[in-house]
């Protein structure tokens, strides 16, 4: 080993400092099959035993911020995108504080323990080292080697987007780039712009860099630059978590992602579901269960929306599952093995946002309502508020779908959609102040529900007595639409986008709703993951 990078330095154990700790060594194994490296063994440090007083949380883009990039991209003319990738980014960052660990002798080669002439700095079997640079494994790595780029692309006017984590731009130049760890998804007009940018990282760092922008985040990317079009997958991902978590296939297609109660047509009282009864899961099924759903929940975020319904329900009984839940695990895998592959596709717009709304009331266990809503760019509105008559905006793929259940137990359907509304309006708040700095500025944000209450309610055309009692964050939502930041409108139910993420629905409708949302390759290319117009 000829040269080092001065990042470790060894000492004799009497040369640690008075109340300062040494912490441990752990070995991390991987493979990295899209990697250069692929067979990996690395020396990375305990974080768990370093006391470090200082911020440690990194600013990312998250994956609405990548969404918007997206479809930023497509819809910008000429813009194109190239993704980079910075090696060892944790590695090498000065730090002003040191830290310290003790290396087992025998994890040290023999080359090396004879080159820096270490036994006899070994005490109880273990070789005491000063941290200098940043190593994998600190609490503050992530933010020293963030504030060290960022503190070199600004030397360049590159500097982060306010408000928006993870997302840079230049102050003159046409390119926008959001950053995950060391991974750049970088938006530009014209190349030479590009270079500008990769030739800053290059004179700090060593840099990959990908053209054709295949992949993001683990997200393959397929871009057609003449349709202006960009679809999404992760191809592989589901028979990944199928192997490890599904022991036999289903031998017939399992087309819902949860058990399906037919309706009760005239009932006079809406109830809510009984109380599982069933056997608790033991540690390790709960273990197991936890597993799942946060595999399934990424892919769920990223690509496959229809997923979100059932793994909400599962969430909220995963710390307390019983043989039930575990029965709807088996249920959910058992549907994600008959559609293992879903693509989402972003066309060209106007970037502006649109929004649909929509609750079930008393669906859940607890007396617990459900709020839904969908997230998508397309033209921008011809008059405000739209009327239920008029076309809809062309339909695009979702940037964002809101699942959850409601925290607190509602008095009426009314109140749920109106709780629904605000809960929309807040997650679009940030997306509203992004889609400015990509450079697309916002109108008022049209927001579609299906109930008239609601709407009355918060457009102030409907009369309130009882429902003066609804929960006051709920009324939220009415100041931003008197700010003219959204324009809250009723169209009728099976035009809501929002309504399949909110209830439980039959085979037959998840098989007729899944091509709404997802691209289907049989289907006619004009079609492909949009809506057909109502007839």
């Amino acid at each position: 080993m000829p040269t080092g990078s001065n990042t470790m330095h060894f000492l004799d154990h009497r040369d640690l400092s008075a109340g300062r700790t040494a912490t441990y060594l752990r070995i991390v194994a991987a493979i990295k099959m899209h990697k250069v490296e692929t067979h990996r063994i690395r020396f990375t440090v305990g974080g768990n035993r370093i006391d470090y007083k200082g911020k440690v949380s990194t600013p990312t883009a998250d994956l609405e911020t990548i969404k918007l990039l997206l479809n930023s991209t497509v819809s910008t003319p000429n813009a194109k995108m190239l993704t980079a990738d910075i090696e060892d980014f944790y590695l090498g960052t000065p730090m002003d504080r040191y830290e310290y660990m003790r290396i087992p002798a025998k994890d040290i080669p023999a080359n090396i323990m004879e080159q820096y002439n270490l036994a006899p700095l070994v005490r109880n079997g273990h070789v005491l080292t000063e941290i200098r640079k940043g190593m994998y494994g600190l609490p503050q790595a992530g933010i020293l080697a963030y504030n060290r780029l960022v503190a070199h692309l600004a030397l360049s006017s590159y500097t982060p987007v306010q408000h928006t984590p993870g997302l840079f731009r230049h102050a003159t130049r046409p390119v926008t780039f959001s950053l995950v760890v060391n991974d750049f998804a970088i938006k530009y007009v014209d190349r030479a712009n590009a270079v500008h940018l990769l030739a800053t990282l290059r004179s700090l760092y060593n840099i990959t860099t990908d053209w054709t922008a295949s992949m993001y985040c683990g997200i393959t990317l397929k871009w057609d630059y003449v349709a202006r079009t960009v679809n999404l997958s992760m191809p592989g991902y589901i028979e990944k978590a199928l192997d490890t978590y599904l022991a036999e296939r289903p031998t017939r297609p399992q087309h819902a992602r949860h058990a399906w109660t037919a309706p009760s047509y005239g009932s006079k009282v809406q109830l809510t579901p009984p109380a599982d009864d069933s056997e608790p899961l033991d540690a390790g099924g709960l273990t197991r269960l936890q597993r799942i759903i946060g595999t399934l929940l990424f892919y769920g975020r990223a690509i496959d929306s229809t997923l979100l319904v059932a793994l909400g329900t599962l969430s909220a009984a995963q710390s307390k599952g019983t043989a039930a839940t575990a029965q709807a695990i088996t249920q959910l895998l058992n549907y994600c093995a008959t559609h293992p592959d879903a693509t989402i596709r972003f066309i060209a717009s106007e970037m502006h946002l649109h929004i649909h709304s929509d609750a079930s009331y008393l669906s859940e266990i607890r007396a617990r309502s459900r709020a839904g809503g969908c997230f998508f760019l397309s033209d921008k509105p011809k008059k405000l508020p739209p009327e239920p008559q008029d076309a809809p905006p062309p339909l695009n793929g979702a940037i964002h779908v809101h699942s959850s259940i409601m925290g607190s137990v509602l008095s009426s359907a009314t109140e749920a959609e109106t709780g629904a509304l605000f809960l929309n309006a807040k997650d679009a708040a940030p997306f509203r102040i992004t889609l400015l700095k990509l450079g697309h500025p916002q109108g008022p944000t049209p927001v579609q529900t299906d109930n008239a209450c609601a709407s009355g309610i918060i457009n102030d055309t409907l009369k309130q007595r009882r429902s003066k009692a609804m929960d006051m964050r709920f009324y939220w939502i009415k100041d931003r639409v008197a700010q003219d930041q959204y324009v809250v409108h009723w169209r009728k139910g099976s035009d809501n986008l929002a309504d399949y993420f909110t209830k439980q629905h039959s085979p037959s409708h998840h098989r007729l709703m899944r091509s709404r949302y997802l691209v289907d390759l049989h289907r006619p290319a004009s079609l492909q993951g949009c809506v057909e117009p109502a007839a």
